[in-house]
């Protein structure tokens, strides 16, 4: 996986959005604030890197994070960013 996935703004919130849940491409797109087209082209390359999985329900795909992972390592970023912004202390 390359980390410059995630330095895209696009592409973390679209992240976000599926730590908890099982969204479609429509609804991410909705969340991220971008088009539909965008969002799947997003999409195609979390898939690549193995950070999402798709399942077909009916006539949609339905993505998801793949693991937990994914999840921590979405956690840890935000939470280390957020202590920058903050200027809280880094801690172990």
């Amino acid at each position: 996986m390359s980390f410059t996935l995630l330095a895209d703004p696009t592409r973390v919130r679209m992240l976000w959005a599926l730590r908890d849940d099982q969204l479609d491409v429509t609804s991410l797109a909705v969340l991220a604030r971008c088009r539909a087209t965008v969002a799947s082209q997003h999409l195609s390359k979390l898939r690549l890197a193995g950070l999402v999985d798709a399942t077909r329900q009916g006539r949609r795909m339905v993505y998801r994070l793949r693991g937990g992972h994914v999840r921590a390592l979405l956690d840890e970023a935000l939470f280390q960013a957020d202590h920058q912004v903050s200027g809280q202390p880094i801690h172990d």
